[in-house]
């Protein structure tokens, strides 16, 4: 298996954070939650390192990819509360050490499904934007997430989502669900930090 490239490592956004330790990223990406940079400066630093290790755990490239995803994923909702001042045994705590053991724990805590069941796409959904996306979907509307995810993660067109939404008993209209899809989209896009639309949307 090759190491996947990650053509984010190359924005000016991220390049001019290359200097900083990865003590500093980690305190940048704790006090900046609105910002999305530090956390994809420390993906790039450390992707290879974790895929590494990742694909030698499951048998297929698709796997390896989604198992991948998933620890950064993982590794995003904890890394707002570690500490690396902290100590065990004497010892501060290294990130590239505590990465590793995150990814040693997704690796045996996780089940990742047969590959035909997998629909991720590393090439089409890098880890850092797929964190961000699924924390700008959770701050949309109910009924806008839903008929998001009808779309995008189903791909049930504009008639099968009315369908679905009319036998739960709301009475939208096929021609409504593009109005709802476009004003969905349109706050996705908002709610996601300016320099993530930036350095994967190009905005």
């Amino acid at each position: 298996m090759h190491i996947p490239h990650f053509p984010e490592a190359k924005h000016p956004l991220i390049q001019s954070l290359f200097h900083h330790s990865d003590d500093e990223l980690v305190l940048f990406f704790q006090a900046n939650l609105d910002s999305g940079k530090y956390f994809t400066a420390l993906f790039c630093r450390y992707s290879p390192i974790i895929y590494t290790v990742i694909q030698h755990s499951v048998r297929s490239p698709v796997q390896a990819d989604y198992l991948f995803a998933l620890t950064w994923k993982h590794i995003y909702y904890e890394l707002g509360g570690v500490n690396l001042e902290s100590q065990i045994d004497g010892k501060c705590i290294n990130l590239q050490n505590w990465l590793i053991n995150m990814t040693a724990y997704c690796i045996n805590a996780m089940e990742v499904p047969p590959t035909e069941q997998i629909n991720y796409s590393l090439k089409s959904t890098s880890p850092p934007l797929w964190c961000y996306v699924e924390k700008a979907l959770d701050q949309l509307p109910a009924m806008l997430r839903l008929i998001v995810l009808m779309a995008q993660t189903f791909h049930w067109s504009e008639t099968r989502i009315a369908a679905y939404l009319q036998a739960e008993g709301e009475a939208i209209a096929p021609n409504d669900i593009a109005i709802f899809l476009h004003e969905g989209y349109r706050m996705l896009e908002d709610k996601l930090p300016s320099d993530i639309r930036s350095i994967y949307l190009g905005g």
